[in-house]
């Protein structure tokens, strides 16, 4: 039981994102990234750069976004914009219409098309850490 415990713990203390100590300042509000070690980089997660196209705003052009006042974590990936994909269900028959480089590499990134949704105008930045 110790030993799950402990276990437990390391998943827990490995998993957590460490956050920068660094707070960007845009014209949006204040930004504060994670820390991704190798390579050294700051990530900032989700960042939006137009109000989610919902509703009557479905088919216009973007819109600003929101500023905010307290520094916003961006720690996090957010929606992809929906997108049909190949069926490569079956492997064989997709091998017929594809590539096997491209089917490869579309069952690499499969995973992370699994949470499509409309409201998907955020950016992902990767900036240099300071000093490295």
């Amino acid at each position: 039981m110790r030993y799950l415990l402990l276990c437990l713990y390391f998943v827990w203390l490995t998993s957590a994102h460490k956050y920068s100590t660094r707070v960007a300042r845009t014209k949006y509000g204040p930004l504060r990234g994670i820390l991704i070690q190798n390579p050294p980089v700051e990530a900032y997660l989700g960042v939006p750069y137009a109000t989610p196209p919902l509703g009557s705003l479905r088919y216009m052009p973007p819109v600003t976004p929101s500023t905010w006042r307290a520094p916003r974590f961006a720690d996090t990936y957010s929606a992809v914009c929906p997108q049909r994909l190949p069926d490569i269900g079956n492997r064989t028959e997709a091998l017929l219409q594809l590539p096997r480089g491209r089917l490869v590499f579309l069952e690499k990134l499969l995973p992370l098309l699994s949470n499509q949704s409309e409201d998907c105008l955020y950016l992902n930045l990767y900036v240099p850490r300071p000093g490295k």
